[in-house]
């Protein structure tokens, strides 16, 4: 795992695929399975509001645990289940960070002395470093590790020397109650909003620089306490809603196989510098219309230092998407991801919002990642003015699997 800077963090912040069969090879002995829901600090929402909320020290479990899920969805102060047609979930990531013990924060920058550990995935810098995290799929995408694997935490040999391992949660949102036009405020088209005047001047981009004229939408054009232009007359209560989250664990031992966790991101614009790999992931694009054809498809070419076994496979994406595939270097496919659209109005079956990604489950052991070996990320949506989509593969993979020993009395192999 490589350490990131803290600057702009939040600005973002198979095989085919053969069902959503969970396998196990595990008959190793039992480690109970725990369970806890927890609900994040609570913030306020109006019409046409804007949210992109970081909370620190969120309850996690604590030691030295194996991760098996974590599910998340919005809602409200008496617990309901937020639909997306009122609050559109952009996103939630939770994100590993560590911190001195003790340390008090005298200065006005809450993440000074902090050391934040992003995933395995290649990305540069401060993209796309979370461990959990998805949109409005989240209510319908499972994330369930199947055993023996569990994602390791807490371990105290990977903890800098006093230091602490603690979480954060990012949380954008975005209210669209009232909105003059819920699609384009959900797909942050800067048209939609009420930018203030010098917004290009003062609003950075994802390299650093001032924000291109050109920029017709995405996250920069949904910062925290921005608005959505309303219809006219247009109200509704403000309101406080949270994020509910569930996690399943183990605590650690000898019988838990560990799991890299990567992001592979569709518009990764890879090149060489010498002998060295440079990764520039922008996160999100824009799909201009284009009359010729059905489909935009946008890929990007990985190359993978350590492989792997392919455990679990999903993918993040927008409306309009129609699949996320994972190739491997040889064509093969890996792994493909396909939405879900909701058909109704209660939460979770939303009409026409992307309510859940299909998983990929390969067989442990079926699907392997050679080190060096380059993958194609693939996402594809439909034809169309799109603004802000997203095309990531999530992939968790396994460095070994269970051995295999043989036992004298009768010579059949026997997972331990």
């Amino acid at each position: 795992m490589r350490l990131i800077s803290k600057t702009l963090i939040f600005l973002l912040s198979t095989l085919v695929l053969l069902s959503s069969t969970t396998y196990s090879i595990y008959q190793g002995p039992q480690n109970p399975i725990k369970s806890a829901t927890f609900v994040s600090e609570s913030f306020e929402v109006g019409p046409g509001s804007i949210v992109n909320k970081a909370f620190l020290d969120i309850q996690f479990p604590r030691g030295h645990v194996g991760v098996k899920s974590f599910d998340a969805e919005l809602v409200d102060e008496e617990g309901n289940s937020v639909p997306l047609y009122d609050t559109y979930l952009h996103h939630f990531f939770a994100i590993k960070y560590f911190v001195k013990a003790n340390m008090s924060k005298d200065g006005h920058d809450p993440f000074e002395g902090f050391i934040f550990k992003r995933n395995e995935g290649m990305c540069n810098s401060y993209i796309l470093p979370h461990y959990w995290g998805l949109g409005t799929e989240s209510r319908g995408t499972t994330s369930k590790i199947p055993d023996p694997f569990a994602v390791e935490h807490g371990n105290p040999a990977y903890i800098p020397p006093g230091y602490q391992e603690k979480w954060l949660l990012n949380i954008m949102g975005i209210d669209t109650r009232g909105a003059k036009d819920k699609k384009g405020c959900t797909e942050c088209r800067c048209d939609r909003f009420n930018l203030p005047k010098d917004f290009y001047n003062v609003t950075m981009g994802i390299d650093g620089k001032p924000l291109s004229t050109n920029y017709k939408g995405g996250i920069f054009c949904c910062h925290d306490g921005l608005q959505c232009k309303l219809k006219k007359g247009a109200k509704a209560p403000s309101r406080k809603l949270s994020l509910r989250y569930k996690i399943t664990w183990v605590e650690w031992d000898e019988h838990q196989i560990p799991l890299k966790f990567y992001i592979l991101d569709s518009t990764d614009r890879v090149r060489k510098n010498g002998t060295s790999t440079i990764h520039d992931c922008q996160a999100e694009y824009t799909i201009m219309t284009n009359g010729g054809s059905d489909y935009h498809v946008q890929k990007a070419n990985i190359p993978m230092e350590k492989g792997g076994y392919l455990i679990y496979g999903t993918a993040h994406m927008h409306a309009g998407a129609v699949n996320a595939t994972l190739y491997g270097q040889d064509g093969r496919t890996l792994c493909t991801s396909t939405p879900k659209y909701g058909t109704g109005k209660e939460p979770g079956n939303e009409e026409g919002y992307n309510v859940g990604m299909s998983v990929c489950y390969p067989k442990p052991g079926s699907v392997k990642i050679n080190d060096g070996e380059t993958l194609t990320v693939e996402s594809r949506y439909e034809s169309g003015f799109l603004t802000g989509v997203m095309g990531q593969m999530y992939i968790y993979v396994a460095e070994k699997l269970p051995q295999e020993k043989i036992t004298p009395q009768n010579n059949s192999p026997l997972l331990m």
